[in-house]
């Protein structure tokens, strides 16, 4: 996460709560400079938060970035943590979010051929179910933020992958705050 996307969604307002200052907010932000943007799982999942890169064609394109940074904004590390994909066309398109790409099936299709592996697993998108597969069962979305900014009533999910590569999905909804009753209805999409 950047520092101005912590503002945006939450996480600043949550520290200030919390702890009363931003010395918790600060800590936090400048240890994630140094999380990485990617991992390969047995050479087989690719995962990273967003998506692709134009600006990358590999693997060793990717462990050439200089991690040990604010997120800029834009770039290839920008399009790893942003981009999304599309089901609709090929190729790349500018993201109507205002940063990052759009890339199509081709493209995902194409950079797993060229890297060696099967699914990239990535999770900057709320779904509904908590998870979404695209690009014929090649993408996959995985979003753990149930009732994302607490109005969606979506339903988030992790994914499990045992010593066999094999996948399994363990979805939730989120916890009712105190005396408040437990409901399982959902907000209408477009307030999302």
């Amino acid at each position: 996460e950047s520092r101005q996307i912590t503002q945006v969604y939450g996480f600043y307002d949550e520290c200030m709560r919390k702890y009363g200052n931003a010395s918790v907010w600060k800590i936090f932000t400048d240890l994630f400079d140094y999380f990485p943007v990617t991992a390969m799982v047995e050479g087989q999942l690719f995962c990273c938060h967003g998506g692709l890169s134009p600006f990358l064609d590999s693997l060793d394109d990717i462990r050439q970035l200089d991690r040990t940074m604010e997120v800029p904004s834009s770039g290839p590390m920008c399009d790893l943590l942003w981009s999304d994909p599309q089901d609709w066309g090929t190729g790349w398109g500018q993201s109507p979010r205002g940063t990052g790409h759009t890339f199509g099936s081709d493209v995902s299709k194409e950079f797993a051929h060229h890297n060696g592996f099967e699914i990239l697993a990535r999770a900057h998108q709320m779904v509904m179910k908590g998870y979404s597969w695209s690009h014929d069962e090649q993408v996959l979305t995985v979003f753990s933020a149930p009732n994302y900014c607490y109005r969606c009533g979506n339903r988030a999910c992790i994914m499990e992958v045992d010593e066999h590569l094999r996948r399994s999905f363990l979805q939730f909804d989120r916890a009712p705050k105190r005396g408040e009753p437990y409901s399982t209805r959902s907000a209408p999409e477009y307030f999302c």
